[in-house]
């Protein structure tokens, strides 16, 4: 027996942009079409032709070059303007031009909107809806009718309410969609208002619900068990104020939990590498504890959990993680048992067992570190080297026998120099480079020293820096720097501590250089 299937609306193009910080150029709006569309994506909102060139060019872009698998394009707008005639309203005229396959068109569904914020008497507000998707679905357009605030209005004045869900059926309406639009409903009352929506309309019901009380995801799912057959929000959740829906819950949550098919089969592992996608279009760190998609939604610490999954995924895991695309992360801490560290080991040492005495040695020097303020948990390359350098097994690719930065007030960019002395094999090296500040002088130094006897760092690059104070006071604070840097293909992730944030900063760098010549000479062995 075939799963029901939702429909998937993705407005990231319409709603999401409306989040604060994010901006997507016509090039990113394009990638982020074809992303959504190879996830499977029923409908995608492609933003508003009539309120920006940018929006209109994607469309246009889209009707004449972008060939779509599984996507149809909406194109937003609002009911034509109070007191003039639809065929006359450049808004309407925008999107029968868009050559868009629907009409996204809201429409006020609260009564105390209407009065106090269009400020229109509610028979013209009807008039409004009915009239502005009959004129598009007769110019050949199929309508989707955004009910804006309509949970607010039937709460308020249900009768309203669905009164103008009425004229958008009268009008050819293909979807009425109720839109949380403040996000402040709760999902009981939300699964409320759409059984009833749902017993008295032939047209489908939608849901499209903002997350203002942090219960999107909730409602959502709710409404659908309630019978609406489509689901509207974005990747990430990302929108307005708080955001909308984050279809990277609602997704796995209507697929893996509720039985009901969202995309198409075998598209749900692809949901983290799109949802990870989109957030470097976006410019935005992802947020890591993020359900699913998260670094951290699989990610294990505590002694008693690392040893339970081991046992059995299920002790602590609701879900296979490769089912979204992602994996499993055990973190090695002071809160962590044997059971984590032997993982590790089981490739660097796999002699080594629980009871062995490297073992025991190995984990108390990295409790002893992170008491020191270290934390290893985002920094596999500093923990792989740590553990080899208590084995006696840390490849010696060069010593470092001095370093000096110096840093002054300047115009250019170029305000800081490093100098550095250090060892390869029996031959010394000193080199000195300019940089935009401390870390960026002391980095460059250090690789063309080594770039001398290591050509491949010159393919080395930094990818992020963060740094954070872990113990003491103000500026004499110790303070810990973690560094991603790649070479084009691995990121190296290491950490540094120190009270010097140049000491910290240099720690860090080192334990990055010596993880990349690990790794291509593990690479030609």
């Amino acid at each position: 027996m075939n799963a029901r299937t939702v429909e998937i609306l993705d407005t990231t193009l319409r709603d999401g942009v409306q989040s604060a910080g994010v901006v997507f150029s016509l090039e990113d709006k394009i990638k982020l079409v074809r992303a959504l569309d190879s996830l499977g994506v029923r409908y995608i909102e492609a933003g508003n032709p009539f309120s920006n060139p940018k929006d209109a060019e994607l469309f246009r872009f889209a009707r004449d070059k972008l060939k779509l698998k599984n996507a149809r394009l909406a194109a937003f707008g609002m009911t034509r303007r109070p007191g003039a005639a639809a065929e006359d309203d450049p808004g309407l005229r925008a999107i029968l031009d868009s050559g868009a396959h629907i009409a996204s068109i809201v429409g006020k569904s609260c009564a105390f909107q209407v009065r106090e914020v269009l400020g229109k008497t509610l028979e013209e507000n009807l008039r409004m809806i009915e009239d502005t998707v009959r004129f598009l679905t007769e110019s050949g357009m199929a309508v989707f009718f955004d009910a804006e605030h309509f949970f607010d209005g039937y709460s308020d004045d249900p009768d309203y309410a669905l009164e103008t869900l009425r004229a958008a059926e009268r009008g050819g309406a293909e979807r009425l969609v109720l839109c949380d639009t403040n996000g402040g409903t709760l999902p009981g009352a939300v699964a409320g208002a759409v059984k009833r929506a749902v017993a008295e309309f032939r047209t489908p019901i939608a849901i499209h619900c903002h997350n203002d009380a942090g219960l999107a995801t909730a409602a959502t799912l709710l409404a659908v068990e309630a019978g609406a057959m489509q689901v509207q929000g974005t990747i990430n959740g990302y929108g307005e104020r708080c955001g909308n829906a984050n279809l990277c819950e609602v997704i796995p949550n209507l697929e893996l939990k509720m039985g009901l098919r969202a995309l198409p089969e075998g598209s749900l592992p692809e949901l983290l590498s799109i949802a990870r996608f989109i957030s470097e279009l976006a410019n935005l760190n992802m947020d890591e504890a993020m359900p699913y998609v998260g670094h951290n939604a699989f990610a294990h610490k505590g002694g008693m959990h690392i040893d339970g999954v081991l046992k059995n995924r299920r002790s602590f895991e609701h879900i296979d993680p490769a089912l979204v695309g992602n994996r499993r992360r055990l973190l090695i801490s002071e809160v962590a048992g044997r059971s984590a560290l032997l993982t590790r080991l089981e490739k660097l040492a796999p002699e080594l067992n629980r009871d062995s005495e490297e073992t025991v040695r190995i984990l108390e020097t990295l409790k002893a570190l992170e008491a020191d303020g270290y934390s290893f948990e985002d920094a596999d390359g500093s923990l792989t080297l740590r553990i080899l350098g208590a084995l006696g097994r840390r490849p010696a690719f060069f010593r470092v026998l001095d370093f000096h930065v110096f840093s002054r007030q300047a115009s250019g960019p170029l305000n800081a120099q490093a100098y550095v002395k250090v060892l390869v094999g029996d031959r010394v090296e000193i080199t000195a480079d300019e940089g935009d500040g401390p870390v960026n002088a002391l980095d460059l130094a250090l690789r063309k020293a080594l770039s001398r006897f290591y050509p491949v760092l010159g393919h080395m690059r930094l990818q992020d820096f963060k740094v954070r104070v872990v113990s003491g006071t103000g500026t004499a604070s110790a303070v810990r720097v973690r560094i991603d840097s790649t070479d084009g293909e691995t990121v190296f992730s290491t950490v540094g501590v120190s009270t010097n944030v140049i000491e910290a900063s240099f720690i860090a760098l080192s334990d990055s250089i010596d993880c990349l010549l690990m790794h291509k000479s593990a690479g030609r062995a």
